[in-house]
């Protein structure tokens, strides 16, 4: 991803060029879905595995969904969950499980909330600390944001950033960034922020949300466990 170790970005450069034209094609067949039309670009992880509608919220979760903060026990639940819901995403690397574990592993879930129906984990999201290049803190990164493909273009993907958000706000974080599709987080609040970046990453994808009015100027770095794909060290 955003790191200056040489895999991570060579494949960012290369899947950048895959998205351009994969959205030029799809265009006119999609919906604003990030799961149909692939258009989240290159970090798929960071992207929503769930189809939703564009502008404004038209889909209500089922009030009998629960959004909580994820425990121990549902750790294979959320692995679960993340490889199916981007099982078909193209623009997938299929390592978002990994990723997710290399950020618990590593102590930096600063945030990771489940949804969960008759009590199965239906759905997942994470936030983790990024870096800034002007030495702002307190900003985090969104995603990877799941939901099983039988559970999606209900609401609950926005149900999971949401309350992600409020728990940022309520630990005193300053703001949120991402990348993600062009016409999807708009509704949140976010914004393609001026002055801030991701290397290699198109500025009409990455969007960025203050939770106090000031955006840093700079370029972010996602933690490292990003950069997780599930094969051994060594």
């Amino acid at each position: 991803m955003a790191h200056s170790h040489s895999r991570p970005r060579s494949s960012l450069i290369s899947s950048t060029i895959g998205w351009r034209r994969k959205l030029l094609r799809r265009t006119t067949a999609c919906t604003g879905s990030p799961n149909s039309c692939t258009a989240l670009a290159v970090w798929a992880p960071f992207m929503p595995s769930v189809s939703q509608q564009s502008g404004n919220f038209t889909e209500r979760m089922n009030p009998k969904i629960i959004i909580r903060n994820e425990i121990d026990a549902d750790v294979g639940a959320i692995s679960e969950v993340t490889a199916a819901a981007f099982m078909t995403l193209e623009i997938s690397n299929h390592t978002e499980q990994f990723i997710i574990e290399a950020l618990r592993a590593a102590k930096a879930l600063a945030v990771s909330l489940v949804a969960e129906l008759n009590g199965a984990v239906i759905g997942h999201i994470a936030f983790s600390p990024v870096t800034i290049s002007d030495g702002t803190r307190g900003w985090y990164g969104l995603g990877p944001v799941s939901v099983l493909p039988t559970y999606q273009h209900q609401g609950i993907g926005a149900g999971l950033i949401q309350e992600g958000l409020s728990r940022l706000k309520a630990m005193n974080g300053r703001g949120c960034c991402l990348v993600g599709h062009p016409d999807y987080y708009r509704k949140f609040g976010f914004k393609n922020p001026s002055g801030l970046l991701v290397e290699a990453v198109p500025p009409e994808v990455f969007f960025a949300l203050s939770f106090d009015g000031h955006y840093p100027q700079g370029t972010v770095t996602f933690h490292e466990g990003f950069r997780a794909d599930g094969k051994a060290a060594g």
